[in-house]
């Protein structure tokens, strides 16, 4: 899922999959850092007009499912205090990083009505 720059109202919000470091050279984590104002150095949370969700570790090793799934409930708290927003999510953890769709889609299950999941995990 690509969501191009023309979306970036002041009220979306671009969710990319990142890696601790916020070193965000590749993939969505590029194009959140060209595009939606993401801050190099930032690795999880509000960054720009964007929120990082760590899916790799500072050495860019993928992290263990149980450690992404903590991270996107905080971000998930976060997208239920911030009902004014509206959360443009990529499908995290399934570029680089490895994993298939039918592992990371179920930890959204409790995502607010704010936030846009990916075709591909709609199903």
């Amino acid at each position: 899922m690509k969501f191009t720059p023309n979306l970036n109202n002041g009220r979306n919000i671009f969710v990319f999959g990142s890696n601790e470091a916020g070193n965000h050279a590749a993939g969505a984590a590029h194009q959140a850092k060209v595009h939606w104002s993401a801050v190099q150095g930032v690795g999880f949370g509000p960054t720009g007009k964007s929120f990082a969700i760590p899916t790799m570790d500072w050495n860019l090793i993928s992290l263990p499912l149980s450690e992404i799934q903590h991270y996107v409930d905080r971000f998930i708290a976060y997208a239920r205090l911030h009902d004014e927003l509206k959360f443009l999510v990529t499908p995290i953890g399934t570029g680089i990083c490895g994993y298939d769709h039918e592992q990371i889609a179920p930890m959204f299950k409790d995502a607010p009505d704010n936030c846009v999941l990916p075709e591909e995990w709609k199903q």
